[in-house]
């Protein structure tokens, strides 16, 4: 149900208590608001989020943000919201405060949810930053393995764009493992795919790897 359906049925409770007498229709018509409120909660989060990587400034209202609309998801039982809110918070202590330590309970839980909805997308988020933590802890096959599942998962949905992005991951992984020519391929591999999806950061991630990984 879209936003726009929601507030619509909401008011159609609203009526039917009004006019109807139907007192219990109101408990339904605020859990209907109240999944308005988690995916304008969760979106606007992502909002600030995307602002984070273009100004590298942290908005102190993103994590609660995203927290209330964990809140709201798993009191509605939604486990698909939840589980996508719950990987944003894990991001925002991952990418933006560098703390894999409280990300990684969020990510765990996230995969959980995510693989309990079905959530293809979401699931290929956590695992792309579950393969970063185990990167950084100096698993590089673990983080090898969750990243290329993360690739299939994106492969298969059709999301060209994280395609790309996760090659340029598993490029660099490649190179740590002492794989320089595997590395390159796969840096070549996403550029083209960055290309056909015409994502542009992506190919400045391409750019930067290439400068990293090519010998001086």
């Amino acid at each position: 149900m879209s936003v726009e359906d929601r507030i619509e049925r909401a008011r159609e409770l609203y009526e039917k208590a009004v006019f109807a007498g139907d007192g219990a229709a109101l408990a339904v018509a605020e859990r209907t608001l109240d999944a308005v409120e988690a995916d304008l909660a969760l979106a606007r989060g992502r909002v600030l989020h995307a602002r984070f990587l273009e100004e590298e400034v942290e908005d102190p209202r993103e994590l609660g943000l995203f927290e209330r609309a964990a809140e709201l998801y798993r009191a509605l039982g939604d486990v698909r919201g939840e589980g996508e809110a719950l990987f944003w918070v894990g991001c925002l202590h991952h990418v933006i405060r560098g703390d894999n330590d409280t990300a990684t309970p969020a990510f765990t839980r996230a995969r959980e949810l995510a693989t309990e909805a079905g959530d293809k997308m979401t699931l290929s988020y956590v695992l792309r930053h579950l393969a970063f933590t185990e990167q950084a802890a100096g698993r590089l096959d673990g983080a090898r393995q969750l990243m290329e599942e993360s690739t299939r998962l994106r492969r298969e949905i059709g999301f060209q764009a994280g395609v790309a992005a996760n090659l340029v991951g598993l490029g660099y992984l490649a190179a740590e493992a002492d794989q320089p020519e595997q590395s390159l391929a796969l840096i070549d591999e996403a550029a083209a795919v960055a290309e056909a999806a015409g994502a542009h950061r992506v190919l400045r991630w391409v750019d930067e790897a290439r400068g990293d990984l090519l010998p001086a």
